[in-house]
């Protein structure tokens, strides 16, 4: 068990040093805002009880566009910020709610899920942490563009975020501050806050200047673990009016078999991830002898594959499905079947693709004695 924690992150700044277009929070990086990497990161971790978002009153509409593919109830509404980073970190506490808070700086999407670990460990035992490296270059003091006086480096550490507190704690500490300080480990001490330093990785890049955008997605593809699952399923028909296809009812003389509802389309789906996940498949976390899975609706077992994905730090970046049958007819449905996907999974619905065939009269399928499907999904490492 970890403690009661929440992330916070901080994305309400302007990042102009980023160079010209909207804020460096919304630029695209390996195919997605820089924010929604972020977010993404912060829920990989299923020690974390929340997310809280500080955001520009102008960046709604960016906000909402970036976040769009993500569906996770501990994703909270996004805050105001303030005028200065730390009246929008003050906006933000205010609206958490859990024991502990840490702290994050939206234009950091290469957070660890093994720091987060790291820092929630720690923070059982101190007042504060901070996720920081060992500065191992010579360090020096310019006069100008001078080399001037050489530092010593021994003590030294690059901070990064989040940086960790009990929640009450730093609320206090930046109530009793209205001076800018560097981070809100500064804010802490100047409070009498004691902050263990956890090491963290010098992956954990802050995007600040335009080439960090290319290091950032150079790092992301070193780092990227891709998962590819495949799913099958048959159920033959039998007494109904309606047949039951990735979430989609279709009219019909008859229906088909099965324990739950019988959506032959969504179960391979949900076999593909949990077979991209490598944890087995619904029988096993739905057994079909467990009489309380009866005739249950299957987009149940579907967000059960979608919560695995999220705490295994992955995401979903494409599903593929095929209903294989002669009747009845699937094409008029597969718009809608994509929708109905994309909104229990939180995947763009152009990134999930519902089609038909048949199986040219041969076998059972084209017997019409029921409907097999195929399914297949592909997961990142997020």
């Amino acid at each position: 068990m970890y403690v009661d924690a929440e992330i916070l992150i901080v994305a309400a700044g302007r990042g102009t040093r980023a160079g010209s277009g909207p804020p460096k929070q919304y630029r695209n990086l390996h195919g997605a805002p820089v924010l929604q990497h972020t977010v993404r990161a912060c829920l990989a971790h299923s020690g974390i009880s929340a997310v809280r978002v500080v955001i520009h009153s102008d960046d709604y509409d960016l906000y909402n566009n970036a976040i769009a593919p993500i569906s996770d109830c501990r994703l909270k509404e996004p805050i105001l910020g303030g005028n200065s980073r730390s009246a929008s970190v003050r906006n933000g506490l205010a609206a958490c709610e859990g024991s502990h808070v840490l702290i994050h700086d939206g234009a950091r999407p290469l957070l660890r899920r093994d720091d987060i670990d790291a820092l929630l460990r720690k923070i059982e035992t101190h007042q504060g942490v901070l996720l920081a490296v060992p500065v191992v270059d010579a360090v020096w003091r310019s006069n100008g563009t001078q080399a001037d006086v050489s530092l010593l480096r021994d003590d030294l550490w690059r901070a990064q975020t989040p940086q960790g507190f009990r929640l009450d704690d730093i609320c206090a500490a930046h109530a009793a501050t209205d001076t800018a300080m560097a981070d809100d480990v500064e804010t802490a001490r100047a409070f009498g806050i004691d902050v263990e330093i956890v090491q963290g990785s010098d992956t954990n890049l802050k995007i600040t200047r335009p080439e960090d955008f290319a290091l950032a997605a150079k790092l992301m593809e070193q780092d990227m673990d891709v998962r590819t699952g495949n799913g099958f399923d048959v159920h033959k028909f039998g007494p109904g009016d309606h047949v039951t296809l990735n979430g989609v009812d279709i009219p019909f003389d008859r229906g088909l078999v099965g324990h739950s509802d019988a959506d032959v389309a969504m179960h391979t789906l949900t076999d593909a991830i949990f077979g991209a996940l490598a944890e087995g498949d619904i029988g096993q976390w739905f057994p079909p002898s467990k009489p309380e899975w009866k005739g249950v609706a299957s987009d149940i077992f579907l967000r059960k594959a979608i919560e695995r994905v999220i705490a295994r730090g992955f995401s979903i970046t494409h599903l593929d499905c095929t209903i294989i049958c002669e009747i009845p007819k699937i094409g008029p449905h597969t718009q809608a079947m994509r929708e109905r996907l994309s909104n229990i999974t939180g995947v763009a619905v152009d990134r999930i693709s519902v089609k038909a065939t048949t199986t040219e009269q041969l076998g059972f399928a084209g017997r019409g004695e029921g409907i097999a499907a195929l399914g297949t999904a592909t997961l990142v490492n997020a």
